[in-house]
């Protein structure tokens, strides 16, 4: 017995989303910031209306370094989800990025999923969204399918062989992807963001995606939503007794705080943190260990299922986590910020050490 493919295309994101939002889909393992303390600066010399959160990237200027990142589209319902973040990240002048495009390919009626996000403002900040294993036929074709379609104004390409593997109709064969996302930089002329989807980005990969032109990478490391678990999760609902890989990978991946660390100091090109991200205090600690901005996806996914008026409550209060996090670290911009000191304590300092990437 197995999954009906047909079903699955159109119809796993929903399943996704509902996973996300009723079961707990979550690695056991931590995201690591617990063992990233910052240093207490009892005479700031500030008041929070001093602080100023705005950073230019990409060549545009956002207002906080938040980004609403990849959730969904392509299934039903999916619309009504992408207009309300859609809607909240113009409000809050920053960039979002839609959820996998692949969907789309096989049915192009499924468009307007995605297409609704545009819909909001040609001046919102988008970023498209595909797996690296679907641009390896024919990059050039599919990649202005996707892009055309939102008018994207950035390309995310994701990298997610765990999920792939651990999902019963997902893909075995990652051959050719680093050539296909190096096609695609010198296709297109909108910023590329390579991202990982939950298990993290070491540094040899980090300088791979460097050496192949991309404009930034996005580290989703382990410690938030393990999707090796969503895919068991999903299986199960399917056959009760089933046991499969994703049992054994649930943990799988880097931490995010290692994987901000790995990343940020093999390359030279902007980093986002993403991956168990659940506060402003995460994003605060992101941004002194040097990453540009941070990501978050099931928090305002989860924020959203309680009504459009929660979501926005949940988004000051994420900004206002912000503004405490940099003023009591003495720091009223994003670029004091970066010169925060900081401790590392732990696992976390062992594993950076002993990879050679962290000398304190």
């Amino acid at each position: 017995m197995g999954f009906d493919e047909d079903i699955n295309v159109r119809d796993r994101k929903v399943e996704h989303i509902d996973i996300v939002l009723k079961e707990s889909p979550e690695y056991h393992i931590s995201t690591w910031f617990e063992y990233v303390y910052l240093i207490h600066n009892s005479l700031p010399e500030l008041s929070i209306d001093d602080i100023d959160t705005h950073l230019d990237l990409f060549g545009s200027r956002f207002e906080y370094p938040i980004l609403i990142d990849s959730m969904t589209g392509g299934g039903e319902n999916t619309d009504k989800i992408n207009r309300a973040l859609a809607e909240l990240a113009y409000k809050y002048q920053v960039p979002i990025s839609c959820g996998s495009q692949k969907a789309y390919l096989k049915y192009p009626e499924l468009g307007y999923t995605y297409r609704v996000m545009r819909d909001v403002s040609k001046d919102l900040f988008i970023i498209g969204n595909i797996g690296g294993q679907d641009i390896r036929n024919n990059p050039k074709e599919v990649v202005d399918k996707i892009v055309s379609l939102i008018e994207a104004d950035a390309l995310a390409i994701h990298l997610n062989p765990l999920q792939e593997l651990t999902q019963p109709e997902g893909d075995r064969d990652f051959r050719g992807v680093i050539d296909a996302i190096v096609e695609v930089v010198d296709y297109l002329d909108i910023p590329i963001i390579v991202k990982e989807t939950g298990a993290g980005m070491s540094y040899e990969v980090a300088k791979s995606l460097e050496a192949a032109g991309v404009s930034a990478i996005n580290v989703s490391g382990a410690g938030g939503t393990s999707w090796s678990a969503v895919e068991v999760l999903r299986s199960r609902r399917r056959f009760p007794e089933h046991l499969g890989i994703g049992d054994i990978y649930w943990d799988w991946g880097i931490p995010t705080a290692a994987s901000i660390i790995e990343t940020v100091n093999s390359v030279d090109i902007p980093v986002i943190a993403s991956g168990g991200i659940r506060s402003g205090l995460d994003i605060v600690k992101s941004i002194v260990l040097g990453a540009e901005m941070a990501g978050l996806a099931s928090p305002f996914l989860k924020a959203l299922s309680k009504g459009i008026d929660y979501l926005d409550k949940y988004m000051e209060s994420l900004i206002m986590q912000v503004k405490v996090g940099m003023l009591l670290t003495g720091s009223k911009d994003l670029k004091s910020l970066k010169e925060a000191r900081y401790v590392l304590l732990g696992p976390l300092k062992e594993w950076v050490v002993q990879r050679g990437v962290w000398s304190g």
